[in-house]
């Protein structure tokens, strides 16, 4: 039986976990069920406090992934957006999780 290929980019684990998404432009393809598997695990695994998201180069984030951000946020994980897109700051702004899950813009 073959292993998935895992949906995030791990660049860092830790208390504090930075994930991304590997360079992809469109996350329309994304398995949210399989990413929040990830994530969770990520999040056992390293005893993660703070999740770190690089959307760097993602042209727009699903509403799924949004939602699945904002419940991991909801289980005590505080996540941060680094370099979104200028139309994935507008949702983030729009939908208000731009006021409960901090922006940055940097090099990861």
């Amino acid at each position: 039986m073959s292993r998935k290929e895992p949906i995030l980019e791990v660049y860092q684990s830790g208390v504090l976990t930075v994930v991304g998404f590997g360079g992809r432009v469109l996350l329309d393809q994304v398995d949210l069920t399989g990413c929040r598997e990830e994530i969770m695990n990520l999040i056992k695994q390293h005893g993660c406090q703070t999740l770190a998201f690089d959307v760097t180069g993602v042209k727009l984030i699903p509403s799924g992934l949004l939602g699945l951000l904002d419940s991991i946020r909801e289980q005590g994980v505080e996540v941060h957006i680094y370099n979104p897109s200028d139309d994935t700051r507008e949702v983030l702004k729009v939908t208000k999780l731009d006021k409960i899950m901090p922006i940055h813009n940097m090099e990861l």
